[in-house]
């Protein structure tokens, strides 16, 4: 039997597969029960509750992950055999031109992001099962290229691989599919299916085909990565017993009639009825970010496109705010952790080699002796006493003056973060995504900015669905608070 578990955000669609799998795991191998996500969060997230519940290993449950790792696992790939983005560079430099491959998160989902039209349009064509040439004629590329061009690109890449014996993750749910070589489940669970390709439907379908009992959770409202494949019609037109979740869990009521309006703009989506938190919640306008205050509590930042986070970044980086891009790496931590180092060695607290050597990486050869280092004991501790008494240390005064080899514009929003009473050894209360990034996640406080970009625009005019559910998905994200921050130009943004 086949159960499609509808939930609207925050209704607990997951935490409903999971009690389901405990009912089985009471009475079923677990060998014999496969959970499977587009996420490896949300997969390991189900692996680990069992774990704990029923006291099994990694070992015991080894079917819980994404259709990727099953894929990966059931056909004995080898991770050397699996195409990097090194590959994708030296495919490029063979063929004069630039082949970019980013991997668009670490969660094994197959997602990527490339500049490249000509590989874009080659894995797509594969995730939607079609030709290069028939995805060509969609025209969602933007790129000057021929079909002759396109042609020439598929064939050196298929020769690329065949030269290497190299396979992308695409290619993996390919050769499963061909390979058969899916186990046999008593039940399957598929968590978040509006976001699987037509080529991971699939294989998705070849696993339940074998299987007694199939749950399938989603929710049509959420799927916002057409752009990468995804085949939210298939979650549409999917049959069987319909189990709807519709008590949120998160969102609040003023944010729900927010919400209610988005999705009523949806033309192609299952219908839903769905009830908010009892509390009320908060909702806020404004013109531009800056009018926002920010000062306290957990925030979720949230634009269209990286680029746009750029431009938020300067501004809370002169607030002297604490704050994190998803997208990139925090090269501040390892400061943050020397001046903790510092600060701990100053009030008398001895430290590892570890500690000072991130210390010294601070400082000139005018306030420590660089050479030293290699004389440190690595299981020793030391205090400052002892740095100084060997003529190491030079200096024993506070972090932002003992450190003069660090960039003084770090230094300066390091002072206007404490002086706002930011602590660093926590994790940072701001983070700043784009919706799509932060799918899953929720924050008490969210700011929605609604400035498209060029393309974007183009795509609300042509795809509005897209649009609609992507800002269905942002506004969502609120536990409390959701601040909504108007577009300049009202004929160049989304339109709530």
């Amino acid at each position: 039997m086949k159960t499609i578990v509808l939930g609207p955000p925050g209704t607990g669609k997951t935490t409903t597969l999971l009690n389901e799998v405990d009912k089985y795991l009471k009475e079923t191998d677990p060998n014999r029960i496969g959970y499977f996500s587009f996420t490896q969060k949300a997969a390991y997230e189900a692996r680990n509750r069992a774990m704990s519940k029923f006291n099994y290993s990694e070992d015991d449950l080894p079917y819980f992950r994404t259709l990727h790792s099953l894929a990966f696992r059931q056909l004995g790939i080898k991770k050397e055999n699996v195409m990097q983005k090194r590959h994708y560079e030296d495919l490029g430099k063979k063929m004069n031109m630039i082949v970019d491959y980013n991997e668009y998160d670490n969660e094994h989902t197959g997602l990527f992001t490339t500049k490249s039209d000509l590989l874009r349009i080659t894995q797509l064509a594969q995730l939607r099962g079609i030709s290069p040439e028939q995805q060509y004629n969609l025209k969602e590329h933007t790129q000057d290229i021929t079909v002759k061009q396109l042609k020439q690109f598929v064939s050196d890449l298929l020769q690329y691989k065949k030269d290497y014996n190299l396979i992308d993750f695409t290619d993996m749910i390919t050769e499963f599919i061909k390979s058969d070589k899916s186990p046999k489940f008593d039940v399957v669970f598929i968590d978040e299916a509006q976001d699987l390709s037509r080529t991971q439907w699939t294989m998705a379908k070849s696993i339940w085909d074998k299987t007694n009992d199939t749950y399938i959770a989603g929710d049509d409202d959420q799927a916002i990565f057409r752009w990468a494949g995804a085949d939210v019609d298939s979650f549409i037109t999917q049959t069987g017993k319909i189990m709807q979740l519709t008590q949120s869990y998160r969102v609040p009521q003023v944010v729900h009639d927010i919400a209610s309006r988005i999705v009523n703009k949806i033309k192609n989506r299952l219908p839903k009825d769905w009830r908010p938190k009892t509390q009320k919640g908060l909702l806020s306008y404004y013109d531009d970010f800056e009018q926002v205050n920010m000062k306290e509590g957990s925030w979720l930042v949230l634009a269209r496109t990286r680029f746009m986070l750029n431009d938020l970044e300067e501004k809370l980086y002169s607030r002297g705010l604490y704050y994190e891009n998803k997208f990139k790496t925090n090269k501040e931590q390892d400061l943050y952790k020397a001046i903790s180092d510092w600060e701990n060695l100053r009030k008398g607290v001895d430290i590892n080699h570890e500690q000072i050597s991130r210390i010294a990486s601070y400082m000139t050869q005018n306030n420590f002796e660089k050479n030293s280092i290699k004389y440190l004991d690595k299981d020793a501790r030391y205090q400052m006493s002892g740095l100084k008494e060997r003529m190491w240390l030079k200096t024993d005064k506070v972090w932002f003056e003992a450190f003069d080899d660090a960039p003084q514009k770090k230094i300066r929003y390091i002072r206007r973060m404490r002086e706002n009473g930011e602590k660093l050894n926590s994790k940072p209360r701001i983070i700043l995504s784009t919706i799509h990034g932060v799918k899953g996640g929720e924050q008490d406080n969210v700011v929605l900015l609604t400035d498209l970009s060029r393309n974007t625009q183009r795509n609300y005019e042509q795809n509005p669905d897209d649009e609609n559910r992507l800002f269905y998905v942002g506004a969502t994200r609120t536990k409390n608070h959701l601040h909504i921050i108007r577009p300049k130009d009202i004929y160049k943004g989304y339109r709530i």
